[in-house]
Order: structure tokens, then sequence, then C-alpha cells
């Protein structure tokens, strides 16, 4: 099968003549420059004989043309840090206004794409990376948002309909740029972070908008369910083919557990899941810190929790350690042939 086949196959729960597989990280020494990280993540997937490509635009991409500032460092290492908030007031949220696709770091991420679409060998599969919404505005408010949400809903309403329209119309000019899917995250749909009736107000309205744009357009679309005690009770039915959160930690769910409430393929199964520290991400990582043999033995485990691996893709339950040795990532590879 090609990787396109054995994707879409997963995606269908289908049989595969082995389950597709991938591993993602930041790339923060190449992802200031599209071109670059294109070049790289082609050579990198091409490496470890990867099916698919998720896009890795640094994280904090969709904040800086609304205010956020940033610390660059271009260190494999060290991550886009946002180190001072876009919005510092009330009045700030009505200043956000809709951008277009190709403005600013918007526009670099979509060359992103567009590079991709020239670079990526002949039916791999690449999907762009998409925030939700209010995943943007908490990243351009910061810990206030909550209470803002609270205290004055217009402005964060507001703030959330132009988020939502510049996102939209990125989707839009992916698609014509050729992206296989949308790899759409949410860090708001956490019980650790607002009430089910603020995520039906402030989250669910934006996130279904956004994903109806693209639900009919490409056949490769994941939903990335980011943090601990997750909701995916509640948002398991949004209109995508996958599934993707950390579910090998024990807030879980796991995939066991998973398949008793939802059909839609799974992507993940491997313990890779970092939590932001002051800003900075924290990794706990089980690629980085194991042998080989445990990996291949960690992936097997994952493969019979999701019940022999039927609707599967195995990846990482978020983002990887750029630490990881080439061996583990060999061995991710490694594991999933018969």
């Amino acid at each position: 099968m090609t990787r396109k086949e054995r994707v879409q196959a997963a995606l269908l729960h289908k049989e595969t003549d082995r389950l597709p597989v991938s591993v993602w990280m930041h790339f923060n020494e190449h992802d200031q420059d599209p071109r670059s990280l294109a070049e790289y993540q082609v050579y990198f997937n091409e490496k470890y004989d990867y099916d698919f490509i998720k896009l890795m635009p640094f994280g904090a991409y969709s904040t800086p043309d609304w205010g956020a500032k940033l610390d660059i460092y271009c260190d494999k290492y060290k991550e886009v840090v946002i180190s001072a908030p876009g919005i510092a007031s009330c009045d700030d949220y009505y200043r956000i206004k809709a951008l277009p696709p190709v403005y600013g770091s918007w526009g670099r991420t979509l060359q992103l794409a567009q590079y991709m679409s020239k670079l990526v060998k002949k039916d791999t599969p690449f999907i762009q990376t998409v925030f939700s919404p209010a995943t943007t505005l908490r990243k351009l408010a910061g810990a206030r948002l909550v209470e803002d949400m609270k205290s004055n809903p217009s402005a964060v309403h507001s703030a959330l309909f132009e988020i939502t329209k510049t996102t939209v119309d990125f989707v839009k000019a992916n698609i014509e740029a050729g992206v296989s899917g949308f790899f759409f995250a949410t860090q708001c749909a956490s019980y650790d972070y607002i009430s089910t009736e603020m995520h039906a107000e402030f989250c669910k309205p934006y996130d279904l908008q956004v994903i109806n744009s693209f639900k009919d357009a490409t056949y490769f679309n994941a939903l990335h369910i980011h943090g601990s005690k997750v909701m995916f009770d509640i948002v398991k039915d949004y209109p995508v083919h996958a599934l993707s959160w950390h579910d090998r930690f024990e807030h879980g769910p796991d995939f066991s557990s998973a398949r008793k409430i939802s059909d839609k393929t799974f992507i993940g199964g491997i313990k890779d899941a970092p939590e932001v520290v002051n800003g900075a991400l924290k990794y706990s990582s089980f690629l980085a810190a194991s042998t080989p043999a445990q990996i291949k033995e960690h992936v097997r485990e994952a493969i019979a929790l999701a019940d022999g691996g039927k609707g599967l893709i195995v990846a990482p339950g978020c983002v990887a350690d750029p630490r990881t040795p080439c061996e583990n990532l060999k061995a991710v590879r490694e594991a999933v042939e018969r």
C-alpha cells in the first residue's frame, strides 16, 4: 500500500498491510523560515519512513499579529515562548480584527503548506496544524481569559468572532495549497480549565465553524484534545475523522475505554506529551527516556488496547521530545511491522 492508501484505510477502519505511523516534534531551529521547515520535515519523514507529515509551525504562530510578544531562540531544545500577552485589558479584545491568511505569521505558516505541497514525496499525506479560536485567545490573554469570560463575555465573543473568521480564511487558503487535512488542536476542552457551560458558550460554536470549513474538503482531519481531564465525552462527536489526546497518561481515557464511546480512528499510543511551565514546555517523554526494545513493547501494548489496531494510527499523544535519540525514532517505525 502507498502511504496515502494506508492512512485512508485506517481512517475507514479497513485492513492495512501494517499500521500507519508518524512522529512529530518542534523543529525550533527551522520553524522561523517556512521553506527551511518544509525541507527539514520532508527530510525527517523520509529518514524514518513515516506515513504522513503533521506540519509543525511554532506553537504561538497565531498570536504575534495580534500583539503577543515572543521570545524566539532558534535553538533545537528551546521552543518559542510568549513573553508578554497580546491582551492586557478588556478593551484589547475589541482591538482584535480579522486578518487575511497571507498576513504576517499566518502568511508564513500558509507558506509552509505551499512549500510542502511542492516538496513532499508523492502519496505522502500532510496536515496543517490549526488551533481552536479559544486556544488562540487563551494564548493571547493568558491567565485572565477565564475571568474575562465570566465578567465581560461580550468582549471575549468579539475577539473570538474575529479570530474565527481569520482561522476559517486561513483554512481555505491551506486547502488551496493542497493540504491533505487539518490537525485541529484545542487546549480548552479540559475540566481542569473551564466548565462545560463555558465550553458550550465560548468554545464549541467557534470550533465547529472552523471544522465545518474543512470537513468536506479534505480527507484526513483530526481533533487533538490537549491537557488533563479532557472533555472527551463532549468533543468526541466533532465532525472529524480521527481523535488524538494524551491517551497513555493516567487522566486518559485509554484506547480501550475510549473505544466504548467513539468509533472514530484514534491517533496516538505513545506516551509523549509536554506540559507548559512558566511559558515553556516541560517534557514527560517515554520516547526520549526508553530503549528501542521498550518502545517496541510500548507500541505493541497500545495496539492491544486498541483492539488489535483496527482504526489506529500510531503516533505520540501530543508532541515528542526533540531529545529523542534516532534509534528510538526508528524503533517506532519498526514496531508496526507485521
